[in-house]
């Protein structure tokens, strides 16, 4: 059968920060399943600061959207007619292509997910899935996370950094400090997820804030910002420092380059690794990933949040208010 979806387009290259009119809702009809596709409806989709990159007609790790063209990303959706003796109707499964209401998509192109081991599907947007991956990798394989360290995540109320900084305290981290942009991320760091201690960026500088914090210093950087998080960190770090170079949001809507950190001289003095890492790289750690924090979830180890907003006119909005910090945890769009 052929089906109406709404889906959203990039209408034009944001310049900075992204506004509405760079995003168009789009009315379209898809035709039925051909053999070995799905047609899926989705339940819920993910907006990602990596998309931000993508909204660039810059060179990257991943293509740039195409102006004109459907955006896309993660999604969870319930398959409602399939040619494939793979997948069956009525089966949840994730696949990439968010920001539309339906899909027709290749059956090996989607991956059935457990409905029951979860209260929301919506989890394997965020916890069980690339953020809580990217989590995962980031501070066990790429920092090197050793039993006593004293761990920092920036941006540590956001669905990567929520899970980084409480992997760290299941993992033996002696301390765990977070930032975050508001009292209440503070409050839900310490208060809900065991973080030691945390501070809003906001409320002076992010170095003397952090020496507070953490007075004996840093092993460990998991850092979600960059900007004056990472020198702050390079200030604080002890000698053979690890820094996982996850993400860079206080520069994705510059318009301008942004000079570094001020202090790249003391990474030689202190000999530091910075290592910068894409998730995509490691999917001989996902099945690893899947079995570790899915117990942690399940036994309420591990906590998460997930911010929704409802309608897929609403994803833009969605979308740059996630850029602005306006979420807790994951943000997910909900149809």
């Amino acid at each position: 059968m052929s089906v109406r979806s709404r889906e959203i387009h990039l209408a034009a290259r944001p310049h900075g920060e992204p506004t509405p009119d760079d995003f168009a809702l789009v009315e379209v009809e898809l035709p039925g399943p051909g053999d070995g596709e799905v047609l899926v409806r989705n339940r819920f989709f993910s907006v990602d600061p990596y998309m931000r990159g993508r909204m660039n007609d810059a060179k990257s790790y991943v293509p740039p959207f195409a102006v004109g063209e459907v955006m896309s990303g993660a999604a969870v959706g319930e398959v409602v007619e399939s040619r494939s003796d793979a997948v069956s109707v009525g089966d949840v499964v994730l696949h990439q292509d968010g920001w539309r209401e339906y899909t027709v998509t290749e059956a090996a192109r989607v991956r059935p997910v457990d409905v029951d081991a979860v209260p929301s599907p919506s989890a394997y947007l965020g916890v069980l899935g690339a953020t809580g991956f990217t989590a995962y990798v980031g501070l066990l394989d790429i920092a090197r996370l050793r039993a006593g360290d004293t761990v920092f995540v920036s941006g540590a109320a956001g669905a990567v950094g929520s899970a980084a900084g409480q992997l760290a305290r299941l993992h033996g981290a002696s301390r765990v400090v977070g930032s975050a942009g508001s009292a209440e991320k503070v409050a839900y760091l310490v208060d809900e997820l065991g973080f030691d201690a945390a501070f809003d960026y906001h409320d002076g500088p992010v170095a003397k804030q952090l020496r507070d914090a953490a007075p004996d210093g840093i092993d460990v950087y998991f850092d979600n910002v960059g900007g004056d998080h990472l020198e702050a960190a390079i200030f604080a770090m002890h000698d053979f420092g690890r820094v996982a170079a996850c993400g860079a949001i206080s520069q994705y809507n510059a318009t301008e380059p942004r000079p570094g950190p001020r202090n790249l001289g003391m990474v030689v003095q202190k000999r530091l690794t910075i290592r910068g890492f894409i998730m995509v790289d490691h999917g001989d750690r996902f099945a690893d990933f899947s079995r570790d924090v899915g117990r942690h979830v399940a036994d309420g180890s591990i906590r998460y949040r997930e911010t929704f907003v409802d309608g897929v006119e609403n994803a833009p909005r969605a979308f740059m208010d996630m850029l602005r910090g306006a979420n807790i945890g994951k943000m997910v769009v909900r149809l």
